[in-house]
Order: C-alpha cells, then sequence, then structure tokens
C-alpha cells in the first residue's frame, strides 16, 4: 500500500510545514535519503497537487480536492507562504485482503507554496465547487517601472 502513497505525490524532500497556532514555531519533517523513503510507515501525509496562476488582479490556486468537506481544510499564509492543510476521511472500513486496486489517498494532505508576489491577505476567497477548490489571493500591488536619472 506505500507504494500507493508514493504515487499519491508525497514529497521525499524536506518540508518546513507552518504550524497554525503559532507561526514562529516550524515543524520539520525529514525522510530518508535513499530511494526506499516511501516505505516509511511513519511518513503518512499526501501533498496536495495544485495549480498556481495569475490574472491581471489576482493570483489564483486550483486543486481538486474531491471528497473533503469544507470544515475539514485548513488554508493559512504565514508571510509569502500558501498552506493548505486538509484531511479526506474514508466513510467506510474496507479491510487490506479484500481490495483488488487502492490508488485513491485517504487521510490528512498538506501542500506549501511560496507566493511570487504580496497579496491582500483581507481580500482573500476559497471556495469549493464540483469538488475543485479555488483560492483567489488579490495582488497587493500591481508593479511599475520606475525611470530613474542618474546626474553628472
Amino acid at each position: 500500500m506505500n507504494f500507493f502513497k508514493n504515487l499519491s505525490g508525497l514529497n521525499p524532500k524536506k518540508e518546513n510545514v507552518s504550524i497554525k497556532d503559532n507561526p514562529e514555531t516550524t515543524q520539520i519533517k525529514e525522510t530518508p535519503d535513499n530511494d526506499q523513503w516511501f516505505n516509511n510507515e511513519d511518513y503518512d501525509e499526501g501533498q496536495l497537487a495544485i495549480d498556481v496562476f495569475q490574472t491581471k488582479d489576482a493570483i489564483i490556486v486550483k486543486s481538486t480536492i474531491a471528497g473533503v468537506k469544507a470544515e475539514d481544510i485548513d488554508i493559512s499564509i504565514n508571510n509569502d507562504m500558501l498552506t493548505i492543510r486538509g484531511t479526506r476521511k474514508m466513510n467506510e472500513e474496507i479491510s487490506e485482503d479484500e481490495y483488488f486496486y487502492q490508488e485513491c489517498y485517504w487521510g490528512a494532505f498538506s501542500r506549501s507554496v511560496i507566493l511570487p508576489m504580496e497579496v491582500k491577505t483581507d481580500k482573500i476567497e476559497a471556495a469549493i465547487e464540483n469538488g475543485v477548490l479555488t483560492i483567489t489571493l488579490p495582488k497587493a500591488q500591481i508593479a511599475k517601472q520606475i525611470s530613474v536619472k542618474v546626474k553628472d
């Protein structure tokens, strides 16, 4: 089953994760450096797949998040890092012996991404529609090019 966790996007690298209750604290998860990192039973958080793009006025983050309720999602910003955390809960218990295939990821997941520019944190909106999470982060200021003349 760990093979399928690998397919679900577990990150084999070190990951800094902000803790929402105390933004001053960070937790570092380390995984083994060898090729068998996905066999580590302690590494049980999936990584959420995302698309990040911009419009004229905002940065947009989208993710397929089917099967997750809005109350099971936590979105936070710490400085210039956006973190999405959640849990996909399985409603029934099925033993591993009864599966023919098990490719869906169930359990905790997260994803952090550094934002490419400042955003208006008081204007951020998030919504789920048809299993797609959309986070709209309005840009704080559109950069202007300023010319400066050098005096002799």
